[in-house]
């Protein structure tokens, strides 16, 4: 506990009324965030060991260094307080929504002379008439290209009629996708009237346009303009899609979400109906975490609070598959949220307890598939490794180390150093090394210097530690492998066994084997090859790492070789300098357009002058 808070002195001040608590860790980290009717008895509840806690708050008590709370008025606005706390701060031990989504809608600027049918991603309150919101953006896109062709409705930003006749028409107009108000050539009772149609198709009534769509194209066919029917049986294609999509669910034209939950130890999966206007317009499913311990009431609550925080439209009637704890407090702030009364309820029979019944098996067939897929990850992951660690007689292997050295030649040396944690990539601690003591093609030599390097960096950054008394994550190099793969045999093995004998260190060291097609074949471990089942998890780990170090490898050395390039050719230039060089570079971005570039152009980049645009261009064309 910190030195200047003594959570026993500071649970006796808290005031016994509304408000929201905030727990901390040593680091000063928010770990959780609660609200409650009394601080007093909420925040004490934490600390009284007679208290039946689960295992999730037992394990976030004993991590909580000091604590703070804030008053409110209300157990609502302490609710309010709470939503946006754990929103901004996602603290760890709060049951957390994993998906942070916005959904689009399509907005219609009826507040205009002549209205515009827009993208957008918030409601606001400018009037204008909304639609949606819509689970796919490629939907919403398509409905407004389709909206375009149909009603020919403008796309652009002026400010009509103000700036009619001003300028030219776009290219919507002679592409016949513009009525092209901006020129006049269309009314504005007549732009009103593609408006009202526009406003009734993204209501849902769709039988006006495909009527019209099947008699246009009938008479096109009649008149033998095939191509102008083939364009209308194109666009009806598209509408009846889109009815399709949206399937009637009711007709009392209400909107609602229908929402429910499926869990499997710390993780719940929620599936979300978007019914608007009796229409099933869309569905999404939300992944949840720290759900164990919780309570199936807890966990929708959980849910309904960071769900409908983040989400501008709320629906007049929300059904559920479990009854959230709460409810009558939630229901207040939704229906404050909306402006009216907001119904919460978990049906029992009809139509409306089969959707949330359907939504429930939704959400139970993505757990399962989420099981299945998480064991498939397992066995090609942590399975492959624990067949690794039984293979070799080793007790666990957690983290990889791989080496391979890459050069031209003996040109520009490099080594990489790829890392595997729990039989993943760790990316952040990869490692490149440029050779700097060896002279020429020694493969042997390069990987001594490397291996030699990593692991006395370590050694000195382990006593920086212990002498400052540094955190034990204190340095990129600290923590070693438990097993290093080299990219060779016998040769590379044994190279790395006298770097650790120098160093005194045991670590186990395994050479990965390739056969004359450069696939990987097997593995050199103490003095001899081991097969490995070319079927097995654990042959497509030890090929992925090899893969990945040799790639790693082979990119070091080409952007290096790639700079040494440029840098030799641009030095030899009379005037032309390391400032000039990479002036030139930026600019033009490769060596084929400087050499291309005419001196005009060239005498353009910052810090050139006429003189060494002169000198760059005689170096590449002559005199």
């Amino acid at each position: 506990m910190s030195d200047l808070f003594d959570i026993e002195e500071e649970l006796k001040k808290l005031p016994p009324k509304p408000g929201v608590y905030i727990m901390r860790d040593s680091q000063g980290v928010i770990i959780y965030v609660g609200k409650a009717i009394s601080l007093r008895n909420r925040v004490r509840q934490y600390f009284q060991s007679s208290r039946n806690l689960t295992p999730k708050i037992v394990s976030m008590v004993e991590r909580i260094d000091h604590f703070e709370y804030i008053i409110t008025d209300s157990e609502l606005e302490a609710l309010v307080l709470e939503c946006n706390l754990i929103k901004e701060h996602r603290p760890k031990y709060n049951t957390m929504l994993k998906d942070d989504k916005t959904y689009p809608y399509i907005k219609v600027t009826v507040n205009e002379a002549y209205p515009r049918v827009l993208f957008a991603r918030q409601l606001k309150k400018d009037k204008a008439k909304y639609f949606g919101p819509y689970t796919s953006v490629n939907a919403v896109k398509d409905i407004m290209e389709l909206l375009r062709k149909l009603y020919k409705i403008r796309t652009c930003n002026r400010n009509l009629p103000r700036d009619i006749g001003k300028e030219r028409p776009c290219l919507y107009y002679h592409m016949g996708q513009c009525d092209a108000p901006c020129q006049g050539y269309i009314s504005q009772e007549d732009y009103k009237k593609n408006i009202d149609q526009v406003i009734e198709f993204l209501g849902g009534n769709y039988s006006p346009v495909v009527n019209m769509l099947e008699e246009d194209m009938i008479r096109a066919s009649e008149r033998m303009e095939f191509e102008r029917a083939a364009e209308l049986r194109d666009l009806l294609g598209n509408v009846k899609i889109i009815a399709n999509k949206q399937k009637i669910t009711n007709t009392d034209q209400i909107d609602r979400d229908i929402i429910a939950f499926a869990r499997n130890k710390d993780e719940a999966v929620f599936q979300t109906f978007f019914i608007r206007g009796g229409k099933l317009i869309g569905r999404d499913n939300y992944h949840v975490t720290g759900v164990e311990g919780e309570s199936d009431g807890q966990v929708m609550s959980s849910f309904i609070k960071q769900f409908y925080a983040g989400t501008p439209h709320m629906p007049k009637e929300i059904y559920l598959s479990a009854q959230p704890d709460e409810e009558e407090l939630i229901t207040q702030w939704l229906s404050r949220k909306k402006g009216q009364k907001v119904l919460i309820k978990v049906p029992q029979k009809g139509e409306k307890e089969k959707l949330v019944e359907l939504a429930g098996k939704n959400a139970q067939l993505i757990i399962d598939q989420d099981m299945d897929k998480l064991k498939r990850i397992e066995a090609k992951t942590t399975g492959a490794l624990k067949e690794l660690a039984e293979y070799l007689d080793l007790p666990m292997i957690d983290r990889i180390e791989s080496f391979d050295i890459s050069n031209t030649a003996g040109f520009q040396s490099v080594g990489s150093m790829v890392v595997y944690e729990k039989g993943k990539p760790k990316k952040a601690d990869y490692r490149k090394f440029k050779i700097k003591t060896v002279k020429g093609p020694d493969d042997y030599a390069s990987m001594y210097e490397v291996l030699t390097r990593r692991f006395t960096h370590g050694q000195r950054e382990l006593e920086e530690i212990k002498k400052k008394n540094l955190n034990a994550e204190w340095g990129s190099f600290t923590k070693y492998p438990d097993l290093i793969l080299m990219d060779g045999g016998k040769g590379q093995v044994g190279v790395a066994l006298q770097v650790l004998s120098e160093l005194d260190l045991d670590i186990p060291v395994c050479g990965m084997v390739k056969d004359d097609n450069h696939r990987t074949r097997g593995l050199y471990y103490k003095n001899r090859e081991l097969p490995i089942d070319r079927s097995s998890e654990l042959f497509r780990l030890i090929t992925r790492i090899q893969d990945e170090t040799h790639r790693f490898a082979i990119e070091y050395h080409r952007s290096l070789r790639n700079k040494t390039q440029v840098r030799s050719i641009l030095d030899d230039i009379k005037g032309i300098g390391p400032t000039r060089r990479r002036a030139l570079m930026k600019y033009f971005q490769s060596l084929e357009r400087i050499s291309s570039a005419e001196v005009e152009e060239l005498a353009q980049v910052p810090s050139m002058n006429q003189q060494a645009a002169e000198e760059v261009y005689r170096f590449f064309h002559g005199d």
